[in-house]
């Protein structure tokens, strides 16, 4: 791992590891440093102004934000940090992540919280979303990236050759 932290990963409970860990999984994989805290909006708010006040002081960047139920989280966060928030609605209530979507992403203007998809796609996503916003001053985060993005088109030219030659489009 990057000796470095960038990127912090804030989840509300441990119970959002799960859907958490290809994020930080894929951060640490480009040697992007990470780190990662529990910290609720609603259990333990004091925590998360903490977290949000102290955050640039060790060089965290970008933070991305996992709660499920209300998702408090994400706006918190963003209400005590100029740093950008990214926030991952968690699909943990009889909802199925509809509430948590709802708390992440509509943020009153002036408090912007980047909302990605539910669940572990949207985890993923985010750290790749973190990756480019680090990018913008970082020529080996940018390359990364652009090796992300070949191998990603790679995999849909396999995906491709698996239709039988009958179907496919006339090249």
């Amino acid at each position: 791992m990057a000796e470095t932290i960038e990127v912090g990963i804030v989840m509300g409970s441990a119970s959002d590891w799960p859907n958490m860990e290809p994020a930080a999984a894929l951060l640490k994989e480009w040697s992007i440093g990470v780190e990662v805290t529990v910290a609720s909006a609603h259990r333990a708010p004091k925590r998360v102004l903490a977290y949000a006040r102290e955050a640039a002081g060790r060089g965290v960047k970008v933070i991305i934000a996992a709660a499920g139920h209300a998702a408090h989280l994400a706006g918190v966060l963003a209400a005590e940090t100029t740093l950008p928030v990214i926030g991952v609605p968690l699909p943990s209530s009889d909802l199925k992540g509809l509430d948590s979507l709802y708390s992440t992403v509509m943020m009153p203007a002036g408090v912007p919280v980047a909302t990605m998809a539910l669940g572990a796609a949207g985890a993923k996503n985010a750290a790749i979303f973190a990756a480019q916003i680090l990018a913008l001053s970082d020529q080996r985060i940018r390359d990364i990236l652009s090796g992300h993005k070949q191998i990603l088109e790679q995999k849909v030219l396999q995906q491709a050759e698996q239709i039988p030659q009958e179907y496919r489009p006339k090249e």
